[in-house]
């Protein structure tokens, strides 16, 4: 105890060129000798660039614990009534995912177009279905339209064959 009364001045100056409090100051017990017989700033400076003397580090909050809550409610824990404070329309607005599903179908819609899966009939009339809540969601609307798309390509085929046989009535009236 009486060696660290002696190291008072270095402690004190030590503090003033590392730009720290008093008690952020370390000085290495090995080196006592040496820091005790420093009286002067510039003696005090090599002694820090020896490493004799040291500024601690600040002992921050850990997030250790932080992270591991997140972890855990990223599996669903600490989720039940309890700790919810908001009605279910505060928490998720039913807005915003009606907003969000919405986006989602007129995008697939307007690809679709685009890439001539679709012709702009069908479009118009998916687009406006979409609109009314007819599809729950991207796997509906893209089942509907495959469903949709065979639908039309079989009654165009029976149309053609009707047209054929009406043809070929004529051409035998004839």
């Amino acid at each position: 105890d009486e060696r660290m009364v002696q190291l008072k001045l270095q402690k004190r100056l030590a503090a003033d060129i590392l730009k720290c409090g008093q008690n952020r100051v370390w000085i290495d017990p090995t080196e006592i000798n040496d820091v005790s017989q420093a009286s002067s700033r510039q003696a005090v400076r090599s002694l820090i660039k020896d490493r004799a003397i040291v500024k601690k580090q600040i002992n921050g909050v850990s997030r250790f614990r932080v992270r591991q809550r997140a972890e855990a409610k990223a599996k669903g824990r600490h989720t039940g009534f309890g700790k919810r404070s908001g009605t279910r329309e505060a928490r998720m607005p039913t807005k915003c995912l009606w907003v969000r599903r919405t986006r989602v179908l007129r995008r697939l819609l307007a690809t679709y177009r685009d890439d001539g899966k679709i012709d702009c009939h069908l479009h118009k009339e998916l687009y406006l279905k979409a609109k009314g809540n007819v599809f729950k969601n991207k796997r509906v609307l893209v089942e509907h339209i495959q469903t949709e798309r065979t639908e039309r390509e079989r009654a165009r085929q029976l149309q053609e064959q009707q047209q054929a046989r009406r043809e070929a009535a004529a051409a035998a009236r004839a």
